[in-house]
């Protein structure tokens, strides 16, 4: 792969490459911008076909999580760390400990946290050795812990500002959703969505998943291939990203796409092609911002639980304010959102030059 050249490269500050042939670790840290603080973002633990596929998606990953931040309004840039998976993989606590060694190294230029593959658990085994980690044990009365649930909140805050925005609707009670992954985030999901009336349909890798969701929310489910395009209110994805192609787009029924997903959209142009199909599209990046605010909170330790549910539900309002943007100028929600996040990087490089 030759990253400089590679899309997905878009001048990252610092790319560093983790091995340490004692525990097995292999893992790489991507630092995309400290414009507007330390580049906060999550690790992920995940089994790719090669170093360059691994590459790309950290590279990916931590631009998005510079947009993300920058929409949330938080006081970190973007980044994001990935541990590949090896068929050999023990993930012992030596490992992550080796893990937190490289983050320590950085010196606070990256703040890590939980992401797919992770756990509370292995986040407080890595804190043993650096202090730039969140998405820990949470104190009493302090913000912390999983931050899955938060982010299923900000994702639910969001389908109902999108369904307000294209269906008129003021409730969920009797939509329709899909959601594609119920693992942490996409579990959660469905228990706002049931608890609010939705009726849900699902699928994921895992069919006790699958199962769980229909004894717990009474969701049906099908397979991974059927689930984007049920013919649905809203298409929630929550597994990996770069599901919305120009093949998949064309079988799309739903009138709504608003999940958890990181990089969605395969390419920018997949969201003209949404627009185009008369789909509303939330930007993944302003919707799945309910779990870096959770670790932004944490890190900081300025808020306690509550008002960090306040900060998540303000992520249906930034929604909306897309979503009329969009309807005004005739542009497709991601590029009013990529322009919005890459205005507030490029003000904060100015003033810090």
């Amino acid at each position: 792969m030759a990253a400089f050249d590679d899309t997905a490269f878009d001048n990252h500050e610092r790319v560093v490459f983790c091995h340490d042939a004692a525990t097995g670790l292999k893992a790489i840290i991507a630092i995309h911008s400290t414009a507007l603080g330390p580049a906060a973002g999550g690790c992920r633990l995940w089994s790719y076909a090669t170093d360059d596929e691994a590459l790309r998606d950290v590279l990916r990953l931590s631009q998005g999580m510079s947009y993300k931040n920058a929409m949330a309004g938080l006081k970190f840039g973007g980044g994001k760390a990935v541990i590949i998976k090896t068929p050999d993989f023990a993930g012992s606590d030596a490992l992550y400990e080796k893990f937190g060694d490289f983050v320590e190294q950085l010196n606070g230029a990256y703040v890590t946290a939980e992401d797919v593959g992770m756990s509370v658990k292995i986040m407080e085994t890595i804190a043993r050795r650096t202090r730039f980690v969140s998405g820990l044990t949470p104190k009493a009365g302090k913000a912390g812990g999983d931050p899955s649930p938060k982010t299923a909140y900000g994702i639910f805050k969001g389908i109902e500002a999108a369904a307000r925005f294209k269906l008129g609707r003021e409730d969920l009670k009797g939509m329709t959703v899909a959601v594609q992954g119920v693992g942490n985030v996409g579990y959660y999901l469905c228990q706002y969505l049931a608890k609010a009336g939705a009726r849900l349909t699902v699928a994921d890798i895992d069919p006790s998943r699958v199962k769980k969701a229909r004894d717990e929310f009474g969701a049906t489910g099908v397979g991974l291939e059927q689930i984007l395009s049920q013919d649905v209110d809203v298409l929630a994805p929550c597994a990996l990203g770069a599901i919305l192609t120009k093949d998949s787009i064309a079988t799309l029924r739903a009138k709504i796409v608003a999940g958890g997903a990181n990089n969605q959209l395969a390419t920018e142009s997949d969201g003209k092609r949404l627009t185009d199909a008369g789909i509303l599209y939330a930007p993944d990046y302003v919707i799945n911002g309910g779990g870096i605010i959770n670790v932004a909170c944490e890190y900081y330790g300025n808020v306690d639980d509550a008002a960090v549910m306040q900060q998540v539900a303000a992520i249906g309002p930034r929604l909306t304010g897309i979503f009329e943007e969009a309807r005004k100028s005739g542009e497709p929600t991601n590029v009013i959102a990529d322009r919005m996040a890459r205005s507030i990087i490029s003000r904060a490089s100015a003033a810090s030059a």
